[in-house]
Formats: C-alpha cells, sequence, structure tokens
C-alpha cells in the first residue's frame, strides 16, 4: 500500500515530487508509525464490515481501528466479536484486496489472545491492538496479553495505547501518571507502534466538548496535557514515540472553504461547479487548523471517524518542497560539523545543529506522504483526491 496510491500513477507523477513510497505490514515499525495517517475508526458491529475496510482502502485509507470499545453498547461486545472473526475470515478469502493496516480496539485484556485464537489463519491481516485508557497499572496486563498472542500466534503485532484517563488530566497526577505510562511503554518499546489520544474523555472530564469552529489546542485544559505528554513521550532523543492527533468529531461545516484558493487550482480548471461544492463538502476549516496544530506541536496522524477528514489529513502531512529542500540541506554529510546555511528558497537561514531533528522528522514523513512538486499546493492535492 501507499498514500495516494488509489490515484493514477500519471496524477502521482504530476502530484509529486518524490512520491509515497510502499510499505506493508512487514516494513519496519518506524515507518508504519509515521504512515498511520488519518486512522479511520469503526463500531466491529456493521454488517458489511468487509466490503467497508475494501472501499475504504480503494479511496485511500491505509490504517482503521475496529472498534469494541466506546462505540458499541457494552450488550453489543459478544455480537462484535463473533462479527469481527467473521468479517475476518471473509477479507481473507479476498485474495489479492489491497488493505489498510487493521487493529481492534478491545476492552479488556483478556479479548486479545481469544481473539487472536478465534481469528485462526486470517490473523494474519490483524496489525496490532488499540489499548484503552491506558495507565501504568491499566496497561501491563493489555501488554503481557499481547505478546502471550503475539508468541503463540507467530504474527508480528503492536499496541496502540490510548491516554485518556482523568489521571492524566488532573494537575495533582499527572506528572506521575505521565512517568508510570513512560516506564511501560519503554519496557515493551518494541510492540507499542504510536501513542493516542483520547481527547473526547479528556473533554468529558469537565462536561466539555469543543465546537465546530475551535480545535483541542483552544481547551486550555486539554492542550496543556497535549503538551506534557508531548513532552515526556514525544521526545526525538531515542527515548520518545509517536504521538497521534485527536480525533475530530464533526462531519461537515456548511459554506467557508477555501473558495478563492480553489480558483487559483490547475486541477480544478475547466471543470464543473458541482466538483467545487463537492470538493467544498469534504474539507472543514476547523479540522484544518487542527490538523496544523497537530503537526506544530509534534503529533503526526489523527483518529477519525468518519471517512471526509482522510483527505484533509493526508493532504496536509504532505512535505512540501519548501521544506524537503530545507531539510535535504541541513542533513548533507558536508553540512555535518554544523553551522548556518541559507535556505535555498532564500527566505529563511537552516541552523544544523539546532534543525538536525526536525529535518529527520521531515524525511521520514516525506517518506511515508511524499513531497509535493515545487508548484503544487494543498488545494491541488485535496482536489485530485476528491477527483480520483
Amino acid at each position: 500500500m501507499r498514500h495516494f496510491g488509489h490515484l493514477a500513477p500519471e496524477v502521482r507523477q504530476r502530484l509529486f515530487h518524490q512520491e509515497p513510497c510502499e510499505f506493508s505490514t512487514d516494513s519496519p515499525a518506524r515507518l508504519l508509525a509515521a504512515a498511520l495517517g488519518a486512522t479511520l475508526y469503526s463500531p466491529a458491529t456493521r454488517p458489511q464490515l468487509a466490503d467497508d475496510i475494501v472501499k475504504q482502502a480503494e479511496r485511500g485509507v491505509v490504517s482503521m481501528v475496529l472498534c469494541l470499545e466506546d462505540s458499541i453498547d457494552d450488550a453489543d461486545v459478544a455480537a462484535g466479536e463473533e462479527n469481527l472473526v467473521r468479517q475476518f475470515t471473509a477479507l481473507h478469502t479476498r485474495r489479492g484486496a489491497d488493505l489498510p493496516l487493521l487493529f481492534i480496539r478491545v476492552r479488556t485484556p483478556e479479548q486479545i489472545p481469544d481473539l487472536v485464537e478465534r481469528l485462526g489463519p486470517s490473523v494474519r491481516l490483524l496489525s496490532g491492538f488499540v489499548l484503552p485508557k491506558f495507565t501504568a497499572e491499566r496497561g501491563i496486563p493489555f501488554l503481557e496479553a499481547l505478546a502471550s498472542a503475539e508468541a503463540a500466534s507467530g504474527q508480528r503485532l503492536f499496541a496502540m495505547p490510548v491516554l485518556e484517563s482523568p489521571e492524566l488530566l488532573y494537575r495533582e497526577t499527572r506528572v506521575e501518571s505521565l512517568e508510570g505510562i513512560a516506564r511501560v511503554v519503554d519496557k515493551y518499546r518494541d510492540r507499542v507502534l504510536a501513542l493516542r489520544l483520547g481527547v473526547t474523555d479528556f473533554c468529558s472530564t469537565y462536561g466539555l466538548r469543543r465546537a465546530p469552529d475551535m480545535t483541542a489546542y483552544d481547551v486550555h485544559v486539554v492542550a496543556s496535557v497535549i503538551s506534557d505528554v508531548v513532552n515526556l513521550l514525544g521526545r526525538v532523543d531515542g527515548t520518545g514515540f509517536t504521538v497521534t492527533g485527536p480525533v475530530w468529531e464533526y462531519f461537515r461545516v456548511p459554506e467557508r472553504m477555501f473558495k478563492p484558493m480553489l480558483r487559483t487550482s490547475p486541477f480544478l480548471e475547466g471543470q464543473a461547479v458541482e466538483l467545487r461544492e463537492k470538493l467544498i463538502e469534504h474539507a472543514m476549516d476547523g479540522l484544518l487548523r487542527e490538523i496544523s496544530l497537530d503537526q506544530a506541536n509534534g503529533l503526526l496522524g489523527k483518529t477519525c471517524i468518519h471517512p471526509s477528514h482522510v483527505l484533509p489529513v493526508h493532504a496536509l502531512s504532505v512535505v512540501s518542497h519548501e521544506e524537503f529542500r530545507d531539510a535535504s540541506d541541513i542533513l548533507r554529510p558536508e553540512s555535518g560539523g554544523g553551522g548556518v546555511l541559507r535556505s535555498a528558497y532564500t527566505n529563511k537561514m537552516n541552523e544544523v545543529k539546532p534543525h538536525r531533528a526536525w529535518a529527520e522528522r521531515t524525511l521520514l514523513r516525506a517518506e511515508a506522504f511524499g513531497v509535493a512538486r515545487e508548484d503544487v499546493s494543498f488545494v491541488d492535492l485535496l482536489a485530485a483526491g476528491v477527483t480520483g
């Protein structure tokens, strides 16, 4: 699979200076963590789940979470498990179908080995498990269960803990809770693919819900915990992990979306008005602001609950030609001694030592999402994705 792989080759060539790389479930964990992109959640009880997964893959989704936790009623857990086994079996028979990275969000540690055993041969389609309400105390049984299931099945299985518990939000317990989580995930580092933020649960602790024109960073009590999670768990010194962006709850915002910019896109020239309206429907001001702020605050990828969110996340994850040139210059072997370089775009100075970690992260993102051509903007990527 690859990002924007659903586009025709000639369209990708027109858009990308460097195309996104191909990757699979067997790719290095560092690449998979960077390539998660918009991780689309779906209730495990959906009766046509196998068809939905194939359809979303054809539309550019590269990672999905099939949820047995908050998205379904307590009384439906057993039926959801049975449905998952049935749908994985159906997917396993579809030879040659390109599938996303698939994860199951469980409620209890005991579900992990039970589901792995019940999946049988179709377990090879499973990339891992999402672990809810993760703390040091509650997380260890989940990770031990995952390690046992991996050993028993021979299938590489990753964990994606969700940080969403009140202990992380409350000021008096936050540091101790974060330090405990850091110790646990470090012990199981080889199995932890990424850490996910449960901002909806954080908001619920205080009876809050952000409006569609606000981001998680406008809710200060939430922004402060995101900052502390990145501070301790998102470091680039070899001790940190990929931390993904919070869920966006809204499906659409009427009107207002890049209308002036769309008129400048070469990919829209001569096309019908309904295409422009379709593009407007697919993108939302608040979502786009939040994705940009996610990236500015060290987060990569995003939890998504609606397919219309996927393309904006991926389009904004593509590395610009300017970023790529700067990062490449900083990481040239002859720049290893430090110093200051003038950007090839002549609009900034690149300091080799301070900007090195940024450059390394940027080139990893470029590998996963590609590098846009010099004259290609986010709007062009979004437009091509909608029409493709």
